[in-house]
């Protein structure tokens, strides 16, 4: 049982165009030399107020339930009164960041680095947090969180995209992908898939397994060759399934009803299934996934107290309260003395996290380092699929 209600977000993800770099140092704060990002080497006095940009669920104040709150434990220790807005896609996030209105933001990999490129958000130093040793290593200083080996955030907590079945429909496991696009149509009408553009990764990272002739070495990174064979697959897939689904509720409905038998999944949605005939696996092809990255804004009017924030929600407890609500893995394993749910989303297992592609912002520089080719951007992703869906 779960110390927390887990919830889920939203649909995610629309359009977007990647602008120049522009690294702004954060006001209020004493900068490093060149060289070090532009992130401070030192923090100053607290604002005594901070502006947070998140996802719902991320920053509980017991408003929404009076057993449900670790702001105003963040708020005792700091004297940072914390103001919050939700959001409900990576694209409203992104045009809410350029208002200059937040300080913070919690931001998923598909919306980070267009942030970083737009200049609206900052190099963090993560020195100057005491609580970044304790987060997992594999969670640090990856594509999604970082530009040439620069930090510009702390990890939240992650997850994996699982392959949800009907035990009744597969008496043996499935443990490929095959089930969902070769195989599928032995399942026609219900089958369902996650409605975003950023699902192309989900086909790319099957085509690596069983199409190596078209070189694809991260799921994100793809050339107009394999974006097409990617499109392809997904088309095929678009005969047998039922639904597409954003909203996690109407997954659980659909498997509970049986309109769903197979599809991608979150391990919360699988967790709230009633009718117990439902379970999970991480296929052998590997899988797609998100970690969220807390963010500070370049025009940030309360710096210190940003830093604040993203030393305090990385710290055990309050870790383990954001990310159980939530409904994933916690950043670090000193939270999960927190938990009694962290076996179940694998939490700290690197060998299991090894297995996931962590969604990242495809950007026409190819994320897999290829530099004699241009890969396609978001902005590609996005007419493709509606192109899949037609």
């Amino acid at each position: 049982m779960h110390l927390y209600t887990a919830r889920r977000r939203p649909a995610i993800l629309a359009g977007l165009a990647i602008a120049s770099v522009a690294l702004l140092t954060a006001c209020g704060t004493t900068s490093t030399p060149s060289g070090s990002g532009g992130a401070p080497d030192k923090l100053g006095t607290m604002e005594g107020s901070v502006s947070i940009l998140a996802w719902p669920g991320y920053v509980e104040d017991g408003s929404n339930d009076p057993t449900v709150d670790w702001v105003t434990a963040f708020e005792d220790q700091t004297g940072c009164k914390v103001t919050s807005k939700s959001y409900g896609t990576s694209d409203e996030a992104f045009t809410l960041m350029k208002t200059g209105d937040y300080d913070v933001v919690a931001a998923s990999g598909d919306a980070s680095l267009r942030l970083v490129a737009a200049g609206d958000v900052a190099p963090v130093n993560t020195d100057l947090l005491k609580n970044y040793a304790g987060i997992f290593d594999f969670l640090k200083m990856q594509s999604w969180n970082s530009v040439d080996g620069v930090s510009y955030g702390i990890p939240h907590g992650y997850g994996a995209n699982l392959l949800m079945y009907n035990t009744d429909t597969f008496t043996t496991p499935p443990t490929s992908w095959d089930v969902v696009f070769d195989k599928g149509s032995a399942y026609a009408g219900k089958v369902t898939a996650y409605d975003s553009p950023i699902y192309i990764a989900d086909a790319a990272v099957y085509l690596m397994a069983h199409s190596p002739e078209l070189g694809i070495k991260n799921p994100y990174a793809l050339d107009t060759t394999q974006l097409a064979a990617a499109v392809d697959l997904l088309k095929g897939q678009r005969a047998n399934v039922g639904e597409y689904w954003s909203d996690y509720l109407k997954e659980i409905q659909a498997f509970e009803t049986g309109d769903s038998v197979v599809g991608t999944t979150w391990q919360v949605i699988q967790n709230s299934v009633t009718t117990g005939n439902t379970d999970v696996v991480l296929p052998e092809e590997g899988t797609t996934g998100w970690s969220d990255t807390w963010m500070i804004s370049s025009q940030a009017k309360s710096p210190n107290c940003a830093y604040a924030w993203l030393d305090y929600i990385a710290s055990p407890e309050a870790n383990a309260q954001a990310t159980a609500y939530f409904g994933e893995a916690p950043s670090s394993q000193a939270a999960c003395d927190f938990r009694d749910d962290c076996e179940s989303y694998h939490a700290g297992d690197e060998a299991y996290a090894s297995q996931i592609w962590y969604w990242s912002t495809p950007i026409a520089k190819c994320l897999d380092g290829r530099t004699d080719v241009e890969c396609t951007d978001y902005s590609a992703w996005t007419t493709a699929w509606q192109e899949i869906k037609g």
